[in-house]
């Protein structure tokens, strides 16, 4: 079996990524599960490991169609001299992360790469013509996605796996947005996930309210009542089994969320809040709903620390065992769901009519 070709890109250049990729890769038992290819810049690469004194090796090559297997190879996608200020959010580190973005996204579309993995962005520097959204997650799924495909954006780790309704959205635009037919779309991708990517036979979604208290039946809001419980009956009917909806504040001060395979949260720091609290130094992001397997580090750039050798690789590490299981977990889902067997055409005639 060949080894998966895990695309990485570098993030912010002035933030942890090359440091938690550096880091991650000094271990040589990472290139005998995958062959990984880096997206970013040599001359950085090798600042940030002469900065931090790490000792990993990397191999540069002109094309993903060109990389060793047993190698950490990096692909030069940005200008030949990006300027480092450890800790700045820049524009010129802002369109050197957006650079290496767009080589692996094409890549993957030309099928040289099998996932992607990426580190850590400045929402604001990568801003430009090229790039207007308020995430990876938004902007893969401009990429990739269409009218079938939404994506989904879970945290994980071994423990807990927490999903969201609306993601990089203001909390005064929060309410308005959350309507039943979002709310379904989104559990019904979460509940296809959980079973091809995660190999959840039957898996229990709980489902948590917007307001607090859960409305306190419509006292502190009618969201639930209007909104959230249609969309879990129906849910119910199309066999997804859903739970809730949860006030968020018992549902993980009780650890409630033990007992099920995912919650599905309303907004961003409902669900993240908790989940960093519980998961920070192995937590992963993994944008679910498309062909194209992306996870990420649940940390971002950590300009407070970046340039100081001290940032935490776990993360990124299960970021990259988690992209190599889902891939994995969806070609056998996929190839236990194929027709083994070809049509059978039967001919009726009488045997005396067959010449």
């Amino acid at each position: 079996m060949s080894k998966i070709k895990v695309g990485i890109t570098h993030g912010d250049p002035n933030g942890i990524g090359y440091e938690v990729i550096l880091k991650t890769f000094a271990d040589p038992a990472m290139l005998e599960l995958c062959t990984p290819i880096i997206y970013g810049s040599p001359k950085v690469a090798s600042y940030h490991r002469k900065a931090m004194e790490l000792q990993t090796n990397f191999a540069t090559v002109n094309s993903a169609a060109n990389v060793q297997a047993d190698n950490l190879n990096l692909i030069p996608c940005t200008a030949e001299e990006v300027k480092i200020d450890f800790g700045q959010a820049t524009q010129e580190a802002g369109e050197a992360a957006l650079a290496a973005l767009e080589r692996a996204v094409k890549d993957w579309k030309d099928g040289l790469i099998d996932v992607l993995v990426t580190a850590p962005i400045n929402k604001h520097s990568i801003q430009s013509e090229r790039f207007n959204f308020p995430g990876h997650t938004e902007y893969i799924q401009a990429c990739v996605g269409h009218d079938e495909q939404q994506a989904l954006m879970i945290l994980m780790n071994e423990h807990m796996r927490v999903a969201l309704v609306t993601t990089h959205l203001p909390i005064a635009k929060v309410a308005s947005t959350i309507t039943s037919e979002l709310v379904l779309q989104k559990l019904r991708t979460l509940d296809h996930s959980l079973r091809r990517d995660f190999y959840i036979s039957n898996p229990r979604i709980g489902v948590l309210a917007l307001n607090p208290h859960a409305g306190e039946e419509g006292l502190l809001g009618k969201e639930e009542q209007e909104v959230i419980i249609p969309a879990l009956q129906q849910a119910e009917e199309e066999g997804i089994h859903v739970f809730g909806p949860y006030a968020a504040d018992g549902f993980f001060g009780t650890r409630a969320y033990e007992s099920f395979d995912a919650v599905l949260a309303m907004y961003h720091d409902q669900g993240l809040a908790p989940f960093k609290l519980l998961a920070m130094e192995d937590g992963v992001n993994f944008t679910a709903g498309l062909d194209l397997v992306r996870t990420s580090p649940d940390h971002g750039t950590a300009f407070d620390i970046a340039g100081k050798g001290v940032a935490d690789e776990n993360s990124f590490r299960q970021a990259i065992y988690t992209a190599i299981d889902v891939f994995r977990n969806r070609a056998s889902w996929d190839e236990g769901r194929k027709d083994p067997l070809p049509k059978l055409f039967v001919d009726k005639r009488d045997k005396s009519e067959r010449g």
